[in-house]
């Protein structure tokens, strides 16, 4: 007898609860307790009223026959259906936020619990430090591209150890998405040297000489794969932007995802690939709100290309607007 079918009901989410195998030493309990979460689901759906399911100190309302929406919200996912636990358990387990102690001591459990959400720390072993908010801005920009057909390919300048990107194809993955890429831009060998003859809002910059900024290829490509997500429809552009953008393959854009924290990078990533994104597509910017440098990129671009749309704020750093059209 094989493992779990991970299109079926129950297998998306049993995958995400395996995924976190080299993270936790609590993995058989977690994943026990999610193989009990997902049998008391299946087996009380049918029940008119619904049915609360608590989980991680967390409590879910599943509606039944006689409310359940056409779509409905858990976080940014629909509580209804087996995507929405799936997704919503892929947010918390990129983050880390189940298990994690990455945030100091001195924090109370609250304190601590808004420093994940928020996105305020660099933590030791989750696969992405975006947050909850971002994560959950991410899946509504993705789900209302796909839901209105915005023509288009995914990307994220700036990857880091690959989370945000692997929850774009989780989402691919439980939306039944089979035609869209979801594309890596990243030196992966850290972040460039600042020059500052030519973007001087870099100088004085110190983040290339940050050790655990630098995440290599290969442990980028093993992370997708222990979540069982890297097939073809994940590509990776290995190299620094100046070089790789200019010549990116894809031919349009729905999400575009900037986190390449520099004047510099953030500039690059606008001018060759703005042009690309499709009318009704996603611009984010993760560090407007945290670095000088690339909040004045988005300025200085907006103001030279006319850009009009509104900004909107995610939290206190990341930022997105919607190409008009």
């Amino acid at each position: 007898m094989g493992g779990p079918n991970t299109t079926s009901r129950s297998g998306l989410a049993l995958q995400a609860a395996k995924a976190r195998y080299f993270l936790s030493n609590n993995t058989v309990d977690f994943y026990r307790r999610v193989r009990s979460l997902w049998r008391s689901t299946m087996n009380r759906l049918p029940e008119e009223e619904g049915l609360e399911v608590k989980f991680e100190h967390r409590a879910y309302f599943v509606p039944g026959t006689r409310n359940a929406p056409a779509t409905g919200s858990l976080n940014s996912g629909d509580a209804a259906s087996d995507s929405g636990l799936y997704l919503d358990l892929m947010k918390r387990v990129l983050a880390n936020v189940i298990y994690s102690r990455a945030v100091p001591e001195k924090f109370s459990d609250g304190r601590r619990d808004e420093i994940r959400r928020q996105g305020g720390a660099w933590p030791a072993m989750a696969h992405t430090m975006i947050g909850m908010k971002r994560l959950d801005n991410l899946q509504f920009c993705i789900e209302d591209v796909i839901g209105k057909k915005v023509r288009g390919d995914f990307i994220e300048t700036g990857v880091w150890r690959g989370g945000a990107c692997i929850f774009m194809r989780a989402i691919l993955k439980a939306r039944g998405v089979s035609d869209r890429i979801v594309w890596l831009a990243d030196s992966f060998e850290g972040l460039p040297k600042p020059d500052a003859a030519k973007y001087p809002e870099d100088a004085g910059l110190r983040l290339h000489a940050v050790p655990g900024l630098a995440i290599s290829l290969e442990e980028v490509m093993l992370n997708f794969r222990e979540y069982g997500l890297l097939d073809e429809q994940v590509r990776f552009l290995k190299g620094w932007f100046r070089d790789t953008l200019p010549k990116a393959p894809m031919e349009r854009l729905a999400v575009l995802r900037l986190d390449g924290d520099m004047y510099e990078s953030t500039i690059e990533a606008l001018e060759h690939l703005y042009p690309k994104l499709s009318p009704g597509g996603y611009v984010i910017v993760d560090d407007y709100g945290a670095v000088p440098g690339c909040r004045r990129a988005v300025d200085d671009f907006r103001k030279r290309e006319g850009i009009t749309e509104k900004i909107e704020e995610i939290d206190w750093s990341g930022v997105f607007w919607r190409r008009a059209g």
